[in-house]
């Protein structure tokens, strides 16, 4: 069997003579740009986070201006109730804390240091204070966060009345507040009834009652006021979509009716739902029922989409000795490489740095090698020549975590 650092120094060399890119291909001629999250909106401007940086873009879309530029990641983008400021978390020294930064760009002021993270909900009504999330009160045997706030103007952070809250917005009057009671410890996993589940939670700020709508175990995240309802996410339909109930927890409609893609992030502001599905930022009339995907272009000097080297050693998995026991089959960094245990020459088999290549297995004569591909954006099984040579062959088909070739 080949030792696993002759392995790591292998690939190494490899991507030393072949540069590994996500080709900074045309994001203009493709359409609009994909992976924006984190939607929020005002009277005229919607704010997202995309590229680990807060980007800001006319309502109608268009072609959207960058407000950060750190390498650090940023994202919880939330707009003031005047619009004016947007609220981020940051990593600008290297934790997740509370910013503020002007719609109309500048340097963000940093207001939390705290060395847990500080993960922003939204503002205080009256546009004076940032709610963010925090389980710097309870640190161990594990933190279990509630709502902070802390001023614009900068000073003391103060904890909510609330004694556990994980995300959630203030309701305009600064009566109630929805809210999330706790996380998950996987945010993406579709139609899970666990225990971690709980309904969305509206407790009135000052008597502490809280009522929640009817519920049946679904998963129900990023609750936020649009006027004097309260919109959510819930997959209690079998897809996450956007519903919606009154501040008494009564009136539960459903806004959307996704049927493919989950809708992963919300906010709500302007008469209007803002939210993240299928990879673009959509605006919902919660009157009239209309959404459309709003058409939003982010360009902009991306050193991760540009060709460069990458050495892919220490992210080794599923390794595989081949029938004659002469090369070994591994899967790193998305690529399917076979590697020589005494002479020869390290083989990339695959080459596909926009796409995903995993869980690749031997046949049992040692001449060919099957893997799991998401090249047409759909896990399809791939069967390949080992020497590389025989053009791979696709098979319909689709893959599951569950699903193993090994």
């Amino acid at each position: 069997m080949l030792p696993a650092p002759r392995i790591a120094r292998s690939l190494a060399l490899l991507l030393l003579l072949a540069p590994s890119a996500i080709a900074a291909t045309a994001v203009k001629s493709a359409g609009p740009t994909m992976m924006l999250r984190s939607p929020t909106v005002s009277a005229t401007q919607i704010a997202f986070a995309y590229a680990q940086n807060i980007w800001i873009v006319p309502r109608a879309g268009g072609e959207a201006r960058r407000l950060t530029s750190f390498q650090g990641q940023a994202g919880n983008p939330r707009f003031s109730p005047d619009g004016k400021w947007i609220a981020f978390s940051g990593e600008y020294a290297g934790n997740a804390d509370v910013y503020v930064v002007s719609a109309d760009g500048g340097e963000p002021k940093r207001l939390t240091w705290h060395p847990g993270p500080d993960n922003v909900q939204g503002w205080t009504p009256d546009g004076k204070a940032i709610v963010f999330a925090s389980g710097r009160a309870t640190q161990a045997p594990a933190a279990a966060p509630r709502f902070w706030t802390v001023p614009v103007a900068g000073g003391a952070e103060e904890p909510m009345s609330l004694p556990r809250a994980f995300q959630g917005r203030i309701s305009p009057d600064g009566a109630k507040v929805a809210y999330r009671l706790n996380n998950s410890w996987d945010e993406e996993r579709r139609n899970y009834r666990g225990g971690q589940n709980r309904p969305v939670w509206i407790t009135d700020l000052k008597s502490l009652e809280t009522v929640t709508p009817e519920w049946n175990g679904s998963k129900d995240m990023d609750p936020a006021w649009l006027g004097d309802r309260v919109v959510f996410i819930s997959d209690r339909d079998g897809v996450a979509n956007v519903w919606s109930c009154d501040a008494a927890g009564k009136g539960l409609t459903q806004l959307t009716r996704f049927t493919d893609f989950d809708v992963k992030t919300l906010d709500a502001g302007a008469g209007v739902v803002v939210f993240e599905q299928k990879g673009v930022i959509h605006e919902l009339d919660a009157k009239s029922g209309q959404e459309h995907v709003v058409p939003i272009t982010a360009s902009g000097d991306f050193s991760w989409m540009m060709p460069h080297w990458e050495d892919v050693g220490g992210r080794i998995s599923n390794m595989t000795l081949s029938p004659t026991g002469k090369r070994v089959l591994v899967e790193a960094r998305g690529e399917v490489f076979t590697i020589p245990a005494e002479k020869g020459d390290v083989r990339n088999l695959t080459h596909s740095t926009g796409s995903a290549e995993r869980d690749p297995a031997w046949s049992p004569d040692g001449k060919s090698i099957a893997y799991w591909s998401d090249a047409s954006g759909e896990y399809q099984l791939v069967i390949e020549s080992q020497d590389g040579v025989s053009p791979p062959r696709t098979i319909t088909s689709w893959y599951s975590p569950e699903a193993s070739l090994q």
